[in-house]
């Protein structure tokens, strides 16, 4: 079994300091495999927030799987959105935007959705979707395969298919054929745990979708801060939301599901998932 701390939107420049300490310690108790990081470490891309991200990220376990979101890049500074638009994360972040992570039992690929021309949109090009799908072939079928982006490939049915990311349906044709197992976001402050299936009528094919909420931002939209715990074993996924409580001023357990892969097909096998609810603005 693989145990993966998913954590998303940091937004350092915005954030509640109170969150830091526990939620670090909270982190290092759970003693994770893997700490992924799906965008948005900072507010606006400044040199300043970058390096209280980079301290963070310093103080948590590793390895580390990190991928840049929208606010990753400068707003305003129109020279470095469109010359340089993601300098400063390479510098203080990782100069790698697509990441990856396999041992023997888990494959993590990282991806970058984020686009100077955009506000806050995201788009995955052909050219990754064909690198993407060569590194998977090369995996083999024993591994859990687990891609991470800043923008969300899928969302509740009812959500417009403009708040996914550019290309979504032929990536996802691609992570069919390859057997992608497992979707990891955020970018929209809230949590959310489900199967593929609802959106995308792929016989015989159906990915875990799962979301992740602020961990540390002030800008909750209507959600607790929060991260995730995925804990990955072959068949089987479980995702454990843990939420900031302000009595006991730490992070608590909040809401869990469990996911079994029948084929190459993701389903809940838990009814009770407190926490986890479409309430995406």
């Amino acid at each position: 079994m693989r145990t993966i701390i998913h954590l998303s939107d940091l937004h350092f420049g915005r954030i509640d300091q109170t969150l830091i300490a526990p939620l670090i310690e909270q982190v290092l108790q759970l003693a994770p495999d893997l700490v992924v990081v799906s965008g948005d470490l900072t507010q606006r891309a400044t040199s300043g927030q970058f390096k209280a991200a980079r301290a963070f990220l310093d103080r948590l376990p590793q390895p580390q799987l990190v991928v840049p979101g929208n606010h990753d890049i400068s707003l305003h500074n129109l020279f470095s959105r469109f010359v340089l638009p993601l300098g400063k994360y390479r510098k203080f972040v990782t100069p790698e935007l697509e990441p990856v992570f396999a041992d023997d039992e888990i494959a993590v690929l990282g991806i970058n959705t984020v686009r100077s021309l955009t506000f806050k949109d995201g788009r995955i090009n052909r050219e990754q979707i064909a690198r993407l799908r060569s590194r998977l072939s090369d995996l083999g079928t024993e591994r859990t395969k687990i891609i991470v982006t800043h923008h969300p490939f899928d969302l509740p049915e009812h959500f417009h298919e403009r708040r996914l990311v550019d290309r979504a349906p032929l990536a996802m044709a691609m992570f069919a054929e390859c057997g992608v197992d497992l979707l990891l976001a955020g970018h929209y402050h809230s949590s959310y745990a489900t199967s593929s299936s609802g959106r995308y009528k792929t016989a015989g094919y159906a990915a875990l979708v799962v979301q992740a909420g602020t961990a540390t931002s002030t800008r909750g939209r209507g959600e607790t801060n929060s991260f995730n715990v995925i804990r990955v074993e072959p068949g089987r996924i479980a995702v454990q939301r843990y939420g900031w409580e302000s009595a006991s001023a730490s992070f608590q357990p909040a809401g869990s599901e469990t996911f079994d892969r029948h084929a190459a097909i993701w389903t809940s096998v838990t009814a009770n998932i407190p926490g986890f609810v479409p309430s995406i603005p």
